[in-house]
């Protein structure tokens, strides 16, 4: 998608100029030059602990194998806003920046660019023979376009490819020319394929970008993870020291998700898709083979089992038969493979996935090994007799399903039609169809001797029955759900799905089984017991695989593997409930519900968590420094290394240039950030003077605990819910996280971000053409919350036009000597004053809740257009200069969290000698509530007329208009008011109140009026869910003629008329009565003058 023009569609007057945008980019880098020179967001601490005065912000550092795009910018704007704001409020605010570089995408990367640079050095090599190649391919393509030409016929046995080999490699997509695509020299491309050269690389220019965007960090504590930074990398290994002396660190086989490529675990930042996804565990059954078919008779001599896998291993009971693939749904060609298993002399028919799968989980001989021994046609499985585990048929036979998924599972799949509605109706299919059994060669002896076998008891309650009634009880809830959706065949999909998720739900939740050695138990305890039983009498194994197809950053698809490894014991009962318990005390602020309700359900399945690699960059386990710990591991608590990092390091982010304190990595011991972060006793033997320790503990003492940190909700599944864990685990109470704010994804232009399509856009890029605040105020109008967000070229090139704009407002006001001085004496100046009060304190209350798009429109698009109605009210008479000037200073200030450089130049125009960086959110006054509605009354009132005179224009000729104002109501609707306000101050509206209210007996000498009554209720009842008990006074609290006559000649020009006239309802004639809807309180009537 190409790029919308930064600023032709912006209204600069030159077509395809892009002077408003320079013009912004000139005034952005003027402010930063003097944020730089006055140092205005380092800031140090101060004694004791920080509290409520101090705001302590992070942001998850961002992974350097690229540039920074407006996604990550997204989620980072909302802690800069909140920086903004913060400081206006007069706290001491604190954001640090870090870049993370642990794990495997940066090694992947650089392994990926490695083979495409010995490709391409192969294809040099090969240049002469392709070109061999292609002149004959053209000599032979040239020979038979003659032939064709003189009428001969080409040879057909010949075929000629359109493409040569060389052609058809361009344009595959590379990691050579994934960096490219982001400007990088193609000389400096091959340096790419040393790892940490992309640390030295990519984190200054992400700090260059942020920079340009404007954002409040202290650099001075910037740093790049992993052991190349010998700092970070103390800290890290201090971290999982406390770990495991408090036990939360363990060692054994534990399943994972793996990635046979790079021969470790692939965690969530490894994955080029799949986050989030983990293992699922099955049981296999095993079913004996009793009698091979022709295709595997060279099996003969061996034992061979199919494996099913299945969740439900009490309901093994219920087999009938065994279902297979015959073929894709397209009719090609399926095939299961027949692999030598852990188990002497027996071999598995499986699918190759779950092949691969097994030899990941020692149930192969030999690790990361599927030996094949024979590929079998899905067709050719049809009709195999086996002996199936527990339940009491001889035998079964395998039978073909077309709904079988050789993706997931084994691709076998054991059959329990009392209990799962899609072996119901496929086996009542072949029943009933003897056409479907011939297409397959199914015999009927395979088929129709073979019965639902009853084994589960379950309540069954139609969803059609009476409220109240008892459910029935039912074994064979497949059977019944059919019938209840109405499942004639496996075409009826919907049906299918409702049947099958009721079973599912009713079975294992209250069924109890009605046969074997749990007979009586519920389906919940037995499934233990019978998963056990089976294993220890071999007729099962225990398996894994990933939840969802998972591809590592190599490139490959992951399997689950069982392996040796260190693992965090996240979901430890104690541990899990110490979190819950924050998370829910009321001490953590998440901002939306939806935030909260997520970490509920993570912390409800969240378990024991692989933390160790075998390689990859990062900090080299400390007791066993075969493994280095895994990038989403050690990105927990590096919230406190920011506290005090410019004291351990300076200058280049990895840690070769010491900080202030001039201390040496090697001496930061265990014990000595124990004293510095634990309140442990001074380290004995230290190189470090105490003086300097002390200053690293005054730091961390000042800022922790971290106030916000800001992320988006996809890291609460892992990163977020770890960073409670962890802080949970080894800080005291008093330093737990105080609160976090979550975010959807962001879209650009109503579209899912993508480089592969092109709709894609970086921070740079960006900047480059919105400039700094046109993108951050496109930005704040992309959304809050978890739904997804929406940046749109159209919005950022409008906000240059509007700053731009309201710079050339300033700058006119300020020079403008024909405004008016003096006392606010005009009824337009106090509601103008009183709307600036009420904005202000409006968007204050959106900055504190985090909600940033309604900041935006509090404090900008309502105050600007409370701005416009003024200057057009005032018309003649102008605007009040004092009264210009309170709203410039206050929406300067209002705005600045947002867009802080157009800020910082208002600021400076105006005469402040301080930065913007120094002021405080505005001392309003408090807001007149009747100055509101009377300004809200006048709003509504014109709009009204507008409508009014636009449709009498349809028809006539309007030259003026004469307005009705009533005091009062009528008598019946007086009635009617009362009765209503005296039913909302009691007991409320009841949802059938309308129906029942002309019974009521105060309305009784209404009822011949019921026509007109009823719609005046429902309207002021629709009224009083928006303003309130006010909606149904008898008499509004205001002068209506005052407010009109005042506004008359606005009005006029508003309306296009020449003349208006306002009188009292009471002075109307009888003609214009009978006309006319009376005018109540609060809405008057109009009626037209005609034009000669």
């Amino acid at each position: 998608m190409a790029d919308a023009q930064p600023e032709a569609a912006a209204g600069d007057t030159k077509g395809g100029s892009f002077a408003r945008r320079d013009k912004l980019i000139d005034i952005q880098k003027k402010a930063q030059a003097r944020w730089d020179a006055e140092k205005c967001f380092e800031q140090d601490a101060e004694e004791g602990e920080g509290g409520d005065g101090k705001h302590f912000v992070t942001f998850p550092y961002p992974y350097m194998n690229g540039m920074l795009h407006i996604g990550h910018t997204f989620s980072l704007s909302k802690t800069e806003f909140s920086m903004g704001f913060e400081r206006l409020q007069g706290k001491k605010t604190l954001w640090p920046f870090g870049f993370h570089c642990t794990g495997m995408p940066i090694q992947a990367a650089a392994d990926n660019l490695r083979r495409d640079i010995i490709n391409m050095y192969k294809d040099l090599n090969t240049d002469e023979e392709e070109k061999e190649a292609e002149a004959a391919a053209e000599a032979e393509a040239k020979a038979r376009a003659d032939a064709e030409a003189e009428g001969a016929m080409p040879d057909l046995t010949k075929f000629v490819g359109k493409k040569t080999k060389a052609q058809s490699k361009k344009g595959k997509g590379s990691q050579w020319q994934i960096l490219e695509s982001m400007d990088i020299e193609r000389e400096i491309v091959p340096k790419f394929v040393d790892p940490h050269f992309w640390l030295q690389y990519f984190p200054p220019l992400a700090k260059d970008d942020l920079k340009e965007m404007g954002v409040k960090v202290d650099w001075r504590r910037s740093f790049i993870t992993t052991s190349v930074n010998p700092y970070y990398d103390a800290f890290i290994q201090w971290q999982f020291l406390k770990l495991k002396e408090l036990e939360k660190v363990s060692f054994g086989k534990r399943y994972s998700v793996f990635s046979p490529c790079d021969k470790q675990i692939c965690a969530d930042h490894d994955r080029a898709t799949g986050e989030g996804v983990g293992p699922q565990e099955y049981v296999l059954i095993k079913m004996e083979v009793l009698e091979l078919p022709a295709a595997m008779k060279s099996l003969e001599g061996k034992k061979v089992v199919m494996l099913a896998a299945t969740l439900r291993p009490e309901t093994m009971y219920g087999q009938t038969n065994c279902w297979v693939l015959p073929h894709e749904k397209d009719g090609s060609e399926v095939y299961y493979g027949c692999y030598e298993t852990c188990t002497p002399g027996e071999i598995a028919v499986v699918a190759e996935r779950a092949a691969m799968n097994m030899a990941y989980q020692g149930l192969t001989p030999e690790f990361g090994v599927a030996n094949l021994v024979l590929r079998v046609k899905g067709r050719d499985m049809v009709g195999i007799p086996l002996k199936a585990p527990l339940t009491a048929l001889e035998r079964i036979y395998t039978l073909p399903m077309l709904t079988i998924s050789m993706k997931k599972g084994t691709g076998v799949v054991t059959s329990v039609p009392s209990d799962a509605p899609d072996d119901y109706i496929a086996l009542m299919d072949l029943k009933k169809k003897p056409a479907l059994r011939e297409k397959y060669g199914v015999k009927d002896e395979w088929v129709l001797p073979f019965e639902v076998i009853p084994i589960i008891a379950i309540p069954y309650k139609r969803d059609d029955a009476k409220e109240g009634s008892e459910p029935v009880v039912t074994d064979v809830a497949a059977v019944v759900a059919c019938e209840e959706y109405k499942v004639a065949s496996q075409n009826d999909k919907a049906a299918l799905l409702l049947a099958k998720a009721k079973c599912y739900k009713l079975g294992f939740y209250e069924g109890k089984l009605t046969v074997g050695d749990c007979k009586g138990m519920s389906v919940q305890d037995a499934k233990t017991k019978i998963k056990a039983q089976m294993l220890a009498e071999n007729l099962a194994y225990i398996y894994a695989e990933p939840e969802k197809e998972v591809m590592s950053r190599s490139g490959n698809e992951c399997v689950v593997a069982l392996t040796d490894q260190w693992y965090i014991k996240y979901g430890e009962e104690a541990w899990r409930s110490q979190v819950a318990e924050h998370v829910s005390s009321g001490g953590m602020n998440y901002y939306t519900e939806d935030t909260k309700s997520r970490f509920d359900i993570a912390l409800g399945w969240l378990g024991e968590w692989g933390c160790s690699r075998s390689f990859g960059l990062g900090t080299l386990l400390p007791w066993d420094k075969q493994f280095v710990i895994e990038s989403l591991s050690d990105s927990t608590i590096y919230m406190a290394y920011y506290t005090f990092a410019h004291i351990l390091q300076s200058g280049p982010f990895d840690g070769s240039v010491p900080g202030e304190g001039n201390i040496a990595a090697k001496d930061l011991t265990e014990e000595v950030f124990d004293y510095v972060m634990l309140e442990k006793p001074f380290p004995k033997d230290t190189a470090i003077p105490k003086e300097t320790l002390d200053r690293m503990k005054k730091e961390f003492t000042y800022w922790y605990p971290v106030d916000l940190r800001v992320s988006g909700k996809d890291l609460i599944q892992n990163h977020l819910t770890f960073f409670l864990y962890n802080h949970c685990a080894i800080f005291p109470k008093k330093q737990w996280p105080k609160s976090i704010r979550t975010n959807g994804h962001l879209q650009l232009n109503g579209e899912k971000m993508s480089k592969s399509t092109g709709n894609f856009k970086t921070l740079r890029g960006a900047i480059q053409d919105y400039s700094a605040d046109g993108m951050r105020f496109a930005l704040a109008l992309s959304g809050d919350g978890n739904e997804d967000a929406n940046f749109e070229f159209d919005v950022a090139n409008a906000a240059i036009l509007k700053l731009t704009n309201e710079i050339q407002f300033v700058e006119k006001s300020l020079s403008d000597t024909s405004m008016r001085t003096g006392p606010l004496s005009l009824f337009i100046d106090t509601v103008f004053d009183n709307e600036i009060n009420r904005f202000a304190r409006s968007a204050e209350a959106c900055y504190s809740k985090m909600n940033y798009r309604d900041a935006m429109v509090e404090g900008w698009d309502k105050m600007q257009s409370a701005r416009d109605k003024y200057r057009a009210m005032a018309g003649p008479v102008g605007m009040h200069k004092d009264l210009v000037m309170r709203f410039i200073e206050v929406q300067t200030i209002v705005i600045s969290p947002i867009c802080p450089h157009y800020s910082e130049h208002i600021w400076e125009l105006t005469g402040h000698k301080d930065s913007i960086m120094a002021a405080r959110w505005p001392k309003v006054g408090e807001v007149d509530p009747m100055l509101v509605r009377m300004n809200t009354y006048f709003d509504k009132t014109l709009s009204d007329l507008r409508s009014k005179v636009e449709k009498a224009r349809t028809k006539n000729k309007i030259s003026g208009c004469t307005i009705f104002t009533a005091e009062e109501f009528l008598d019946w609707q007086q009635t009617s008011l009362n009765v209503l306000r005296g039913v909302a101050a009691g007991a409320g509206f009841s949802k059938d109140f309308k129906k029942g209210m002309m019974a009521l007996p105060e309305m009784a000498p209404l009822k011949a009026q019921t026509k007109v009554v009823m719609p005046f209720a429902a309207f002021c009842m629709d009224d009083f869910d928006a303003r309130g008990i006010e909606a149904f006074e008898l008499k509004v609290p205001y002068d209506e003629m005052k407010i009109l006559q005042d506004s008359m000649e606005y009005m006029k020009r508003e309306l296009g008329l020449d003349e208006i006239v306002l009188e009292k309802w009471t002075n109307a004639d009888a003609a214009t009565v009978k006309k006319l809807q009376p005018a109540t309180p609060g809405k008057p009537a109009v009626n037209w003058i005609f034009a000669a």
